[in-house]
């Protein structure tokens, strides 16, 4: 509150915990939204409908979904917590455009396909960390090991984030995420472009004119792969 009140111009509020399966985090919730009438809140995590629901109602316009699908996330290995992505997707969006919400698919893109797939299964916003990782715009520290340099990137609970942050690892606590060294990637411009190209491709293959279409002209099957792979050990 006090950031808000030396930023009156801000109008985007983000409320976000790794858990948002609590009483107290609902209320508030509900606190914020009174404090900012006219403030767009977006509120999580959480990966089912009724949560989603609840957070609606106590006032977020957007919900964040995903618990544990993060390229960096380790909570799922750890605690044996987490929903498949693509489920929460659909059953948060359902619950969510129901009261007049929107959702943010948080985690478990690797591709542009998996993008579209976000956006084809109801999510009004995609979010990415680890795709546009190690990019020359990410901002990450960059380390040089024989030679070659490399950026650090690491999740937001894991022990890296937490020595950064928090003072370290609480001792009642584990570390729910990893940091990995990634090969600089150059400019960002060219995986955007990869991905804006994709999603484009993906509207025109099922006949969608806007993203908020696809979710209408979507029909999901479960396979086992989904490239042919003959020639990727060459």
């Amino acid at each position: 509150m006090q950031i808000l009140a030396l930023n009156p111009a801000l109008n985007f509020v983000c409320i976000d915990v790794a858990n948002g399966y609590s009483e107290h985090f609902v209320q508030f919730v509900a606190k914020a939204r009174e404090a900012w009438p006219t403030k767009t809140i977006c509120a999580g995590n959480v990966v089912t409908g009724e949560m989603c629901e609840e957070l609606i109602l106590s006032g977020a316009d957007i919900v964040k979904v995903g618990i544990g699908p993060g390229s960096v996330c380790t909570t799922r290995v750890k605690t044996g917590v987490g929903y498949p992505q693509l489920s929460a997707v659909i059953e948060c969006a359902d619950a969510a455009h129901g009261l007049g919400g929107m959702i943010v698919s948080d985690g478990g893109c690797t591709m542009p396909g998996d993008v579209a797939k976000a956006f084809g299964g109801g999510a009004d916003f995609v979010m990415l960390g680890g795709m546009l990782a190690g990019h020359e715009e990410s901002g990450g520290s960059v380390v040089e090991e024989n030679g070659e340099k490399f950026m650090l990137f690491y999740g937001m609970s894991s022990e890296s984030a937490m020595n950064r942050h928090v003072g370290g690892v609480a001792k009642y606590r584990a570390a729910e995420g990893k940091t990995v060294k990634l090969p600089l990637r150059g400019p960002v411009g060219n995986t955007a472009r990869d991905i804006l190209g994709g999603l484009r491709s993906a509207c025109t293959y099922v006949g969608a004119s806007r993203l908020k279409e696809l979710t209408k002209r979507t029909t999901f099957i479960r396979v086992q792969e989904q490239e042919n792979r003959i020639f990727n050990n060459l």
